[in-house]
């Protein structure tokens, strides 16, 4: 029989009354599959809460003494949920990554899974027990805790599916994928199933259902991942690969908006030092997205870029090492604005019709990238809502 392996996020473990509900729904599953792992979130806000906390301590907490208290969050969720189960009779243990020796390395925050040792999940596997491990964290050469990022911890179950040659099911508090945001557009589409990179790109460029390394994960490796509401039966949206195009697929399956980047635009920078400037950035751990450069003019150009806000700080201060202040303009009124569906690929026309709607409707737009199955457009963040209800109109999203 195969293991199955569960994600609870935050929301579906916000309370103990809900972590009781939780408990029953694997207790009465656990009578259909033997053997069963399930991976917690921290309960509800607790994450930012606990920001917060190291916030009021200093403007720049240690970074390793705050991947120590973000994991404590992960902690309670385990063992209130193995406490439930146990209650009801249903035999149940819980482990923290420093239990499992869950492998990491690179930043604290940012960390990435190397390995997993999984012999203690399988010998309690084997005991009958329902295996409840702390999502989200790991343990460096250091010995020391790291967390995987915001989204972690379906990184971790993702992971652990891996090594344990099992299913894995995301549990949140909506009931699948849908095309867009149904919070921002009311008639948005759930789908029954997506493809790896259809997922993977929307994930990474705001879709907030799954963690994009989570998804690049079970790509790898072949995972299939169902994600669907927490106690309930509705059918939720199946990621997956290698399903053939049909005739009527859609053009466009997704768009995501994201307003958690800024951009740094730099004038009359000199082009030399383009690549150690980006080296330099990556050094510190931070992700780069889109990208614009004018042509090079006597040697200098003008470069844009956008990073994440939380890195604004650390990443305005590498810039100031390069540049005159007076060259360097920081742009906080930005929503990334992306369309994503691997029928692009084969179909003209997505671009011109994407901009048509925003000069119809005094959108500017300030960056954009593309690939085969994206459109992406950096846009004033007060467009937001009127880019998503034209565009998915038109695109029947």
């Amino acid at each position: 029989m195969s293991i199955i392996v569960q994600k609870y996020g935050g929301s579906s473990v916000a309370s103990t009354e809900k972590i009781k509900s939780i408990a029953e729904n694997i207790a009465k599953r656990k009578k259909e599959n033997s053997k069963i792992v399930v991976v917690v979130s921290a309960m509800g806000k607790t994450t930012d809460q606990y920001i917060d906390l190291a916030k009021d301590i200093s403007d720049n907490p240690d970074k390793r003494e705050l991947d120590v208290l973000m994991s404590t969050g992960e902690m309670i969720s385990a063992s209130l949920l193995s406490m439930s189960l146990n209650a009801i009779g249903c035999d149940s243990i819980s482990y923290s990554a420093y239990q499992l020796d869950i492998k990491t390395s690179g930043l604290h925050g940012k960390s990435l899974i190397d390995d997993i040792n999984t012999e203690r999940i399988q010998k309690s596997l084997d005991e009958g027990k329902v295996v409840i491990v702390t999502g989200f964290q790991g343990i460096n050469t250091d010995g020391d805790i790291t967390t995987l990022g915001r989204g972690g911890s379906d990184t971790s179950a993702v992971a652990l599916a891996v090594k344990l040659n099992g299913k894995c099911e995301i549990y949140t508090d909506v009931d699948g994928i849908y095309s867009t945001d149904p919070r921002k557009y009311e008639m948005a589409k759930k789908l029954d199933e997506i493809e790896y990179e259809e997922m993977l790109e929307l994930a990474s460029l705001g879709a907030q259902v799954m963690h994009c390394r989570s998804v690049e994960l079970a790509q790898k490796y072949g995972v299939e991942i169902y994600v669907g509401r927490s106690c309930s039966n509705e059918t939720g949206t199946y990621i997956r690969g290698g399903n053939k195009m049909k005739l009527e697929d859609k053009v466009i399956t997704g768009l995501a908006t994201s307003d958690n980047d800024s951009s740094i635009t730099i004038k009359d920078f000199e082009s030399k030092y383009i690549s150690s400037l980006f080296e330099d950035i990556a050094t510190k751990g931070i992700s780069v997205d889109m990208i614009s450069q004018t042509a090079p003019l006597d040697g200098k150009v003008g470069v844009s870029f956008t990073v994440l806000k939380e890195d604004l700080d650390e990443c305005r201060k590498i810039v100031g090492d390069y540049s005159d202040e007076k060259n360097i303009i920081v742009d906080n009124n930005i929503t990334k604005f992306s369309l994503v569906g691997l029928g692009m690929k084969n179909t003209s026309g997505v671009a011109s019709k994407v901009f048509k709607i925003f000069n119809k409707n005094s959108i500017d737009v300030k960056l954009i990238t593309t690939s085969e199955i994206r459109i992406t457009c950096a846009i004033n963040s007060q467009d937001k809502m009127i880019a998503i209800n034209k565009i998915a109109k038109e695109f029947n999203l």
